[in-house]
């Protein structure tokens, strides 16, 4: 289903509003399922693990999780636009 562009526009500059990480929690607490919640920080986990070189068939060991939730999640590593690594090199 595609949604408006302004409706994209919306939930950018909600997350944007939010000050700290406390209130992320909140944000992404009331936003999102606890499933939805797993998925996207097993995901941010992946894409760690990935960054500093691990192979993804000791990632999918480490984290319990199939080679192609990895493969997945290596995809937005290499074609993705940078911003996760960007954001997790001012985290690291």
């Amino acid at each position: 289903m595609k949604l408006p562009s302004k409706h994209y526009r919306e939930l950018y500059q909600l997350f944007a509003a939010v000050k700290g990480e406390k209130e992320m929690e909140k944000l992404m607490n009331d936003l999102l399922t606890p499933q939805e919640l797993v998925a996207i920080a097993e995901r941010v986990q992946i894409l760690k693990q990935l960054r500093l070189g691990k192979p993804q068939r000791q990632i999918a060991a480490d984290l319990g999780v199939s080679i192609s939730t990895i493969t997945r999640g290596s995809r937005v590593s290499q074609f993705g636009n940078g911003i996760v690594d960007d954001l997790l090199k001012k985290i690291s």
